[in-house]
């Protein structure tokens, strides 16, 4: 059957089809807009109340360590996670909102652990499904989908390599496919950072060198690694002291005189052009300051960030020695860091928030619950998948994003699920989950030593999508333009082979049982009984017949903030 809608839609029928369908479109957004628009007063009610708390806080005795001096399972973690939010809510008197239901749950652990909403078959064998400890089980079940790595691996990735003139052409799928593999395999989180600060070789042949490539000066790797490892924004003091905490411009060279060794093999733009690989090493001799280093550079000793001085042995690597450092037990900063970015992923924010600006003066909203964590997640050997299966089991993470009139305002307590943007890789890999195109996707992009970056359809999509380069998911800081993108093009208004897989689905033709495969398939739950009415009233009226309904129906929700919103 010829698609009446072939992606060239005019914006008066646009228009029209959201008017006539504006419960899923049109009126939901301009709602979220507007909403997204007021944040910022009960934000800043919050953050005075907040102030008030911790002067509360600071002038009580530290309460003990939940668990402290115990290697707890996860799901005696789990219980100190709720013990400690249900603690902190009850002395606020903020009450908590509802579990979320099944399907709420099922989409959102979805996007959180693997990157992608489920399938509509999965849906309904979840939703289904009388299991009693279904929940678990489905943590399980994508904690060890090869998914979970992927997902995991592009999002550090894209933290670690920022997109600059000096590495346009460099392909970050090598560090992508190295991460995955470390985090599918469960890699001790410790191990990982080890064996990635301390690569060398070619990116060909070591996928980690990639992270010193998109980072080629001393200060840019500085700097990435004191935020991404340390939760520090030293870079602050590269120039001079740092203005907001103690950390000395000698503190921030004595750090980067581990990365003064690291050389390039190749520029990764002519590399690219060469189709060759580049990659590191570490030199006999530490860098010079002409064409090396910024005018701000002062020769100094290696120093850990707040510690000791190390000995070199002759012409040894540098690296290893600050790696061990980091990721040693006793470091006060990494496994602290670590739990309060992985807690951020999931929540939205981190118990320290920001989560790279962790200082004396950037108190936690929980800082018992941060150091249970910090200790459990050393104690169990720095495992990822042990630290994010006692969260998502937890009643502060099932809970319902819709809140109640009395903690509406709260967005540091965990009363209710925070409603989170997209990410544009989820958007785009939800997107087809729904149409069912599966071309352009993740393994079509450049690999090492190839002309050219990534740049298949879905990075064209990703880039397009991401306004900026670290995206704050509690804030929908998309525009007109990504708006229009969703509306018009050819790849959301491709909506054919969707409709095809949803018949067969239903089964029937008949209308309430197609709106419900359709909801399925987009939202991942079953219409509620005025939304069946409502939606067979539209298929009815519809001029273009039941495919146009239909057709315009899966399109607007594709459409709409419910689709588009992680919640």
């Amino acid at each position: 059957m010829k698609n009446p809608t072939n992606g060239r839609r005019a914006a008066g029928r646009h228009l029209a089809v959201l008017a006539g369908f504006a419960t899923l479109a049109l009126t939901v957004v301009c709602v979220d807009w507007s909403a997204a628009q007021s944040q910022d007063t009960p934000k800043a009610k919050t953050k005075a109340k907040s102030k008030e708390a911790r002067k509360k806080t600071d002038a009580q005795a530290q309460r003990p360590i939940p668990g402290a001096g115990k290697k707890l399972d996860a799901p005696a973690l789990t219980k100190i996670i709720d013990q400690e939010i249900n603690r902190q809510l009850k002395e606020e008197g903020v009450p908590a909102s509802a579990k979320a239901d099944d399907a709420e749950f099922y989409r959102r652990l979805h996007l959180d652990l693997v990157g992608v909403i489920p399938t509509s078959e999965k849906v309904v064998a979840f939703l289904d499904s009388k299991d009693t400890n279904k929940r678990s089980k489905a943590i399980e079940e994508l904690l060890s989908d090869t998914r979970f790595g992927k997902f995991y691996g592009e999002i550090w990735a894209g933290m670690m390599m920022p997109r600059e003139s000096n590495n346009r052409r460099l392909s970050n799928v090598p560090l992508q496919t190295w991460l995955a593999d470390e985090f599918n395999k469960n890699v001790p989180v410790n191990k990982l950072v080890y064996d990635l600060l301390s690569s060398t070789g070619d990116q060909d042949k070591n996928g980690a060198v990639t992270y010193f490539i998109g980072n080629p000066s001393v200060d840019k790797i500085t700097d990435s690694v004191s935020r991404m490892f340390l939760g520090v924004q030293l870079q602050c003091a590269q120039c001079h002291n740092h203005p907001f905490t103690d950390w000395k411009q000698k503190e921030y060279w004595g750090m980067a005189q581990f990365f003064m060794k690291v050389r390039l093999t190749a520029n990764p733009n002519q590399a690219a052009k060469k189709g060759v690989a580049p990659g590191i090493f570490e030199s006999d001799k530490p860098a010079g300051k002409k064409n090396q280093l910024p005018e701000s550079a002062m020769k100094v000793s290696a120093k850990f960030l707040g510690g000791a001085e190390p000995k070199f042995a002759g012409s040894e690597p540098y690296r290893p020695v600050l790696a061990k450092w980091m990721t040693s037990p006793e470091n006060p900063y990494f496994a602290r860091a670590m739990v309060n970015r992985f807690w951020q992923h999931v929540f939205g924010r981190g118990i320290v928030n920001p989560v790279d600006d962790m200082h004396e003066n950037n108190t936690p909203s929980h800082p018992e619950l941060l150091s249970a964590l910090t200790e459990q997640f050393k104690a169990n050997d720095f495992d990822l998948c042990y630290l994010l299966r006692a969260i998502c089991n937890s009643d502060a993470y099932q809970r319902t994003s819709v809140p109640v009139s009395s903690n509406s305002e709260d967005h540091q307590l965990y009363s209710h699920r925070t409603v989170r943007a997209m990410l544009p890789e989820q958007l785009y890999d939800s997107v087809v989950t729904v149409i069912g195109n599966e071309k352009g996707r993740k393994g079509d992009a450049a690999p090492a030593g190839k002309k050219g970056a990534n740049n298949n359809p879905r990075d064209q999509f990703v880039n397009f999508f991401r306004v900026v380069e670290e995206p704050d998911v509690t804030e929908y800081q998309s525009g007109i333009p990504q708006a229009l993108r969703m509306m018009n093009s050819n790849f959301t208004n491709n909506v054919f082979n969707a409709l095809e897989r949803s018949t067969k689905a239903a089964g029937s033709s008949d209308p309430a049982k197609m709106i419900e495969q359709i909801y399925l398939t987009g939202l991942s739950r079953r219409p509620t009984a005025d939304e069946t009415r409502r939606m067979s009233e539209f298929v009815q009226k519809h001029s273009g017949g039941t495919r146009g309904a239909y057709s315009d129906m899966l399109w607007a929700i594709l459409n709409s903030s419910e689709f588009v919103l992680n919640h």
